[in-house]
C-alpha cells in the first residue's frame, strides 16, 4: 500500500462511529439543534480550548428586559446550589456598560478626611484581599408579581418573576481599610459613592456600613469582575439593594449629611399610602423562591416530587422555610441545605407526595432576626398599591391536575 493510501486506526474508528449514525436532538420546529453520535466512544472527543464552554444540550441564558436592555435576568429555574456563573449574573444599568481601562482606572476618596487619596487599581490589590459568598438583588425585583394580575403574568417562569437577584463569591478590599488610610472624621456619617458610567450613578450611604461590611470589589468568582458587573472595580454593601452597589466607582466623599442625588430623591424611594415615602430602605428583607416545580415545568405524573428553591435575607442567616402545598391553609418546615450562609441565597427542599389534584405551592422564609416573609396582602396593607421596590411578599404556583404549573393562584371558578 502506498503512503497516500494508510489509514490511521483513529480514522478507521470515526468511520465506523459515522456508519453506526448519530442521534439527532430537534426543538418542536424540527430544526436540528445538535448532534452526538450514538456511541460516543467510538469519536474521538474534541480538544481543549482556551475557554470552557457549555454542553450545546444546555441552553441556559439571561433574558434582556424588554426593548431597553437596561437589565437582564438569571435564570432561577434553570440552576443547582447557590452560586450564580458570572455570565448569568443579573446585570442593572443606567447608562449602558462603559468600556474602562484597568490601566487607568482610579478611585479618588475625600471629603471629611485626613488625607484624600486616589488608588490605582493595582494599589487596591496591595491591601489583603477578603472574599465572602453573598447576593445581590435589584430592589425592584418581583414588581410584576405585586401589581394586579394580567394573563401573561400567569407564564412567568422563576426568571421572568425574580431574576434580578444572583449570588456570587465576590473579592476586593474591605472599605473600612481604605477609610481608616484615609482618616475619615468622626462627624462624617455618610459618603456618596459615585460611578464612572454615563449616568454618573451616584448614592449615598451610610458610613457604618462602611466599618461593617462593604468593600472594593474587583474579583466575581474567581476572576476578575465582568464588565456588566462592575469592571474593574465596584463598591459591594452586602444585603443592601442593588443600586447602592454602586459599579465602576471612581469617587467616593465623605460628609456629615446625605446627599440628595436624583437616585434617592427622584429614584428608589417607596411611596406610601399616606402621601409619604420610605427613603433610604436599603436592606432586602426576607424573601424566598420557589424554582421547581414552576412554569414552565409540567410534571408527568402523580407521586413524589421535591419541592426546591431559594431563600434570602440581607439581615443575616436564613432560619426557616416553611412550604404550603394548599394554598397557605397549612405548613411544612423545609430542609435547608448547607451551606447557610448570612446575605447569601439558601437553598431549601421539601419532598412532596403529589396527588394529581390541583394544588397551590407556596414557600414562607424567616430570619435570624425572627422576620418572617409577609403575604402579598399584609404587604400591601402597609405599603399600599403605589411601592415601587422591595416586593418580598409570598409567591404562589398553582400545579394543575394535568401537571402544568402557573404563577399565581387560579381565579375561583
Amino acid at each position: 500500500m502506498s503512503k497516500s493510501k494508510k489509514v490511521s486506526r483513529r480514522k478507521v474508528l470515526a468511520g465506523a462511529a459515522a456508519a453506526l449514525g448519530s442521534a439527532v436532538f430537534s426543538g418542536e420546529s424540527g430544526a436540528q439543534e445538535t448532534t452526538a453520535p450514538v456511541d460516543p466512544t467510538k469519536v474521538q472527543g474534541r480538544l481543549a480550548s482556551e475557554l470552557g464552554q457549555r454542553s450545546p444540550h444546555e441552553k441556559v441564558q439571561r433574558i434582556p428586559y424588554r426593548s431597553t436592555r437596561t437589565s437582564s435576568h438569571t435564570p432561577l429555574q434553570d440552576l443547582d446550589g447557590i452560586i450564580t456563573p458570572s455570565d448569568l449574573h443579573f446585570e442593572r444599568h443606567h447608562g449602558g456598560i462603559p468600556e474602562i481601562d484597568p490601566e487607568g482606572y482610579s478611585l479618588l476618596i475625600h471629603g471629611m478626611v485626613d488625607k484624600p487619596k486616589i488608588y490605582t487599581l493595582a494599589e487596591l490589590k496591595r491591601f489583603p484581599a477578603r472574599s465572602r459568598i453573598r447576593f445581590l438583588e435589584c430592589s425592584g425585583n418581583g414588581g410584576r408579581s405585586y401589581r394586579p394580575p394580567e394573563d401573561r403574568q400567569r407564564e412567568m417562569t422563576p426568571q421572568h418573576a425574580d431574576g434580578l437577584t444572583s449570588t456570587s463569591e465576590w473579592t476586593g478590599v474591605p472599605l473600612a481599610n481604605l477609610f481608616e488610610e484615609v482618616g475619615v472624621h468622626a462627624e462624617a456619617t455618610w459618603f456618596l459613592a459615585e460611578a464612572m458610567d454615563a449616568a454618573i450613578m451616584t448614592r449615598s450611604i451610610p458610613v457604618s456600613k462602611a466599618w461593617d461590611d462593604a468593600m472594593i470589589a474587583y474579583g466575581q468568582n474567581g476572576e476578575a469582575l465582568r464588565p456588566e458587573q462592575g469592571y474593574p472595580a465596584r463598591l459591594f454593601l452586602p444585603g443592601f439593594e442593588g443600586s447602592s452597589n454602586v459599579k465602576w466607582i471612581r469617587r467616593i466623599e465623605l460628609s456629615d449629611r446625605p446627599f440628595g442625588s436624583r437616585e434617592e430623591t427622584a429614584k428608589y424611594t417607596d411611596p406610601l399610602p399616606d402621601g409619604t415615602a420610605r427613603s433610604f430602605s436599603f436592606v432586602m428583607d426576607a424573601k424566598s423562591l420557589i424554582t421547581f416545580p414552576a412554569h414552565p415545568v409540567q410534571l408527568s405524573e402523580k407521586g413524589w416530587w421535591t419541592i426546591t428553591g431559594i431563600a434570602w435575607t440581607g439581615r443575616g442567616k436564613i432560619v426557616r422555610v416553611d412550604v404550603s402545598t394548599d394554598g397557605g391553609e397549612s405548613w411544612h418546615q423545609a430542609e435547608l441545605e448547607e451551606p447557610v450562609l448570612p446575605k447569601c441565597h439558601t437553598r431549601f427542599r421539601l419532598p412532596w407526595n403529589w396527588d394529581g389534584k390541583e394544588s397551590v405551592i407556596m414557600s414562607r422564609a424567616t430570619d435570624e432576626t425572627g422576620y418572617t416573609q409577609p403575604s402579598l396582602q399584609e404587604l400591601m396593607d402597609v405599603r399600599g398599591p403605589g411601592t415601587r421596590y422591595h416586593y418580598n411578599h409570598v409567591r404562589a404556583w398553582t400545579v394543575r391536575a394535568d401537571g402544568s404549573v402557573l404563577f399565581g393562584i387560579d381565579p375561583p371558578a
